[in-house]
C-alpha cells in the first residue's frame, strides 16, 4: 500500500494533503486526523504513517496508538475518535454506493457493477470518499478514470 494515486501526484511530493491510503487506515482504526495536525508532522512521521501496515487487529491498535502519540507529541491536542464501519461500502463489490453511482453521472462516466467489484478496497474507498458533498471532489473523474 505504499503507491500513492495518480490523481494524487499534485500533492503527494508535499503531502500537503492527507494521501488515500493514510485516510484508509485512519477510517480502519477510528482515528480522524485533522488537515493542520497532518501539517504538524515531520516527513518521517508523514513516512511512518504511509508505510506503516493497518490490517490486522494488532496492527490496527498499533497504528492507533501511534498516531494518537504523534498527534499529542506534535500538537498538545487528543486524537478525535472515529466510528469504525462494522461493515464499509469500499469492502462490499456487490454494491456501488448512491454518492459513487450520483458522482459518475454527474461527471458522464458509467462504472459497471463489475467495474465496481474488480477495483481493491483502496479504490472503492477512495471513489466513496472523492464522492462525498462534503469532499472537494475535483479528483472524482480522474480517480475514476485512472481505476478504470
Amino acid at each position: 500500500m505504499t503507491n500513492f494515486f495518480q490523481f494524487e501526484a499534485d500533492f503527494v511530493d508535499s503531502l500537503r494533503c492527507i494521501p488515500m491510503q493514510v485516510r484508509f487506515k485512519l477510517d480502519t482504526c477510528g482515528i480522524k486526523l485533522k488537515l493542520h495536525q497532518w501539517h504538524k508532522f515531520n516527513p518521517e512521521e508523514h513516512q511512518a504513517l504511509v508505510l506503516m501496515p493497518c490490517i490486522t487487529e494488532a496492527q490496527v491498535q498499533a497504528y492507533r496508538e501511534f498516531l494518537r502519540c504523534l498527534v499529542e507529541k506534535n500538537t498538545g491536542e487528543t486524537a478525535t475518535d472515529l466510528a469504525v464501519e462494522t461493515n464499509p461500502a469500499w469492502m462490499l463489490p456487490d454494491t456501488i454506493p448512491d454518492s459513487v453511482q450520483e458522482k459518475t453521472k454527474e461527471v458522464g462516466a458509467t462504472l459497471s457493477p463489475e467495474q465496481w467489484a474488480a477495483l481493491t478496497p483502496l479504490q472503492r474507498f477512495a471513489l466513496i470518499k472523492l464522492s462525498r458533498s462534503s469532499h472537494e471532489n475535483k479528483n472524482f473523474l480522474p480517480a475514476l478514470q485512472e481505476f478504470a
